[in-house]
């Protein structure tokens, strides 16, 4: 648990936003692991996949959260992001974090996870391929939309 819960907390902080909501995650994806140890298979790397069960716990709490909330169907998880990043007590950045955070939060599901591991983790593709179970080539050209859109985004802020 020392080795993994930062990076795993900061995993899942960057996909829900707020700080409680990680922890709570965080929490239950170490007593997922340790209940599932056994189906451990040792393919991969152990920290590949507690990254995994940290990104599947965070889609699960997004989808829980906004049937729960009861969004609209068209932006709900955008909606839901934006308001998690306007309400956090935590946050410390300045302006300009924000918006990229709000950049960010604007991105499809699969762009939004691909540019916070391989931005902010600087994780390799490879280790993003084998979290995410998608190829490496695909991986790239979602990386690549994220930037182009993310750029676009701040471009267009007013100074």
């Amino acid at each position: 648990m020392r080795t993994f819960s930062e990076p795993l907390y900061w995993q899942i902080r960057k996909m829900v936003v707020s700080h409680d909501d990680a922890n709570d995650l965080l929490q239950n994806v170490f007593m997922k692991a340790w209940k599932n140890i056994h189906n451990f298979r040792g393919d991969a790397r152990l920290s590949t996949w507690l990254f995994k069960i940290a990104v599947n716990e965070s889609i699960n709490f997004i989808n829980r959260e906004k049937a729960r909330l009861n969004l609209p169907a068209d932006d709900e998880e955008t909606s839901f992001l934006l308001d998690n990043i306007e309400a956090d007590e935590y946050f410390d950045g300045d302006d300009l974090h924000k918006e990229l955070l709000k950049a960010i939060a604007r991105l499809p599901e699969k762009q939004r996870l691909v540019f916070n591991m391989r931005y902010f983790d600087e994780m390799k593709y490879e280790d993003i391929s084998d979290i995410l179970g998608t190829s490496v080539g695909a991986l790239k050209a979602s990386y690549h939309h994220a930037v182009k859109k993310i750029s676009e985004y701040i471009g267009n802020l007013e100074v």
